[in-house]
């Protein structure tokens, strides 16, 4: 269906079930996904995460390079294993009334540390040998080791020790210092948050279908809507006088992966002509709908401190890609078959369809295979696949490197799915993480990444930009570059 019959598909529905509502005092935010937690010392989803931030205050947050900055407490080196955080006079009254203090950060870190409680933020901080608090406003972390990041890894929002040695049940009840707090989460769909300084009221509404959620939003059902829209329903709200769209270059990091102990995609010749026969911009425009940039360095982006912004790219060269595949013994009479993986999610599939054309344009035959989300990264997580695509969201810190690249890290012990062992990358890494000043570590963090692209274990595809659709009622909401939903603490309507 082209876009105009769409579009007017989708007005005619907008006309036949109901006239606009009336307007609402509480702003009503638009979600593909609930969260999952509210305590923000197990959340990891991309949503659970963006709503702590609006519920708890952390000791350390990052600025648009993603260099550590103060959020409740500054800090100081006092040796290369002992760090003195110093507690600020803003943000450190709970929800429920008493004062953050020392003690509590010392007892959400404790929490964390302790194996028994089975936090998913336990593995980077296991540098940490020893929490002394000094006195209300001053503690202490020592160190196994230096760690030149260990201000970055202090994210986790603080709770009150006091609630947690009486198990608060912080996932469903949360008590922070954060501009936001609770109201009801009666339905896990529903979630209603107070924006302390004023009282408004923000409603989080699950709604999974995009064309509903892009429904609801013209109709005013919601207010707010932000990704999880395809460049179909982007175009078409861009045309909408009632809604206004925006975009910003986003951080989130999609790449193509191998499986490099495979006979096939393990031999560098076969991954640098994928690599060489993959029109990126074609994709960004035409199925992106020009929101992504091409990516070229690896998980970080350029604007990244440990960013390689010289790094070249490979260019879509279709005839070098065909003249490597003849070298490695390919050809039209027998073509290279490759399988590559994706979820079931249609977009994604459109992206796998549009790769599955342009490889077989140089003779490369892709056998596409779709799965649940489950099946699919349970596969790619055992090494059951040749290629697949997957999404890096939110990258702040470099150590990501070991997460990804270092021989080590082989699920389930790390992410490296496609199982790279390459003793100088795993030296350089170890290296970089040794070094004990920031910019020490992002000259090794770029050799690094110049080493990745020698070697290829990915095909870094693009950067997608955040998009938000909103009613002009909404004003002064601002779009981060990592998706956070600060914008919620400054909007108005």
């Amino acid at each position: 269906m082209n876009m105009k019959k769409w579009g007017f598909l989708l007005s005619i529905i907008i006309l036949l079930t109901s006239c606009q509502l009336p307007q609402q005092e509480s702003l009503r935010f638009g979600l593909s996904t609930a969260p999952v937690s509210l305590d923000p010392r197990f959340a990891t989803d991309a949503v659970s995460t963006r709503i702590n931030r609006l519920l708890y205050r952390a000791i350390v947050d990052f600025d648009e390079k993603s260099l550590p900055i103060p959020n409740l407490a500054t800090w100081e080196l006092i040796n290369p294993t002992q760090y003195r955080f110093y507690l600020s006079g803003e943000g450190r009254q709970f929800h429920d009334g008493t004062q953050l203090t020392t003690y509590d950060i010392k007892a959400t870190y404790d929490f964390i540390l302790d194996e028994n409680n089975a936090s998913p933020h336990r593995g980077s901080l296991t540098s940490i040998a020893q929490i002394k608090v000094l006195d209300t406003d001053t503690i202490d972390f020592i160190l196994n080791k230096p760690d030149a990041l260990f201000p970055g890894r202090l994210v986790v929002g603080i709770v009150p020790a006091a609630l947690i040695n009486n198990q608060h049940p912080f996932n469903k009840k949360p008590v922070g210092s954060g501009p936001f707090e609770l109201v009801q989460w009666s339905q896990s769909s529903h979630l209603y948050l107070k924006r302390r300084r004023d009282g408004k009221v923000v409603e989080f509404l699950e709604i999974k279908d995009p064309v509903v959620r892009t429904l609801k939003l013209v109709r005013g059902e919601i207010d707010l809507l932000q990704n999880d829209l395809s460049p179909e329903l982007v175009r078409w709200l861009t045309n909408r006088t009632e809604i206004k769209v925006t975009k910003v270059q986003g951080t989130n990091f999609t790449y193509l992966g191998f499986n490099l102990q495979d006979s096939i995609t393990g031999q560098f010749v076969i991954r640098e002509a994928i690599a060489l026969a993959i029109n990126r911009e074609e994709i960004i425009h035409y199925v992106l709908g020009n929101a992504a940039r091409p990516a070229s360095s690896f998980l970080l982006p350029p604007t990244h401190w440990a960013g390689h912004p010289g790094l070249p790219s490979y260019p879509y060269n279709p005839d070098k890609a065909r003249a490597l595949l003849v070298k490695a013994g390919f050809t039209a009479k027998n073509p290279l078959k490759l399988s590559y993986k994706t979820s079931s999610n249609p977009f994604r599939i459109r992206v796998a369809t549009v790769l599955q054309q342009q490889l077989a344009s140089v003779g490369i035959d892709m056998d596409l295979r779709t799965y649940d989300w489950g099946t699919f990264y349970g596969d790619i997580k055992a090494g059951r696949f040749q290629t697949y695509s997957l999404s890096w969201v939110g990258i702040k810190m470099p150590d990501i490197f070991r997460y990804v690249f270092h021989s080590s890290a082989v699920p389930p012990s790390g992410a490296n799915r496609g199982r790279l062992n390459d003793p100088k990358i795993d030296a350089l890494i170890d290296k970089a993480e040794q070094a004990t000043t920031l910019e020490e570590q992002a000259t090794l963090y770029r050799e690094l990444q110049v080493l990745l692209f020698k070697k290829l274990p990915y095909v870094p595809l693009w950067y997608e930009d955040h998009v938000l659709a909103i009613r002009q009622r909404v004003k002064g909401y601002t779009l981060a570059v990592d998706g956070n939903y600060d914008g919620l603490n400054i909007v108005t309507w």
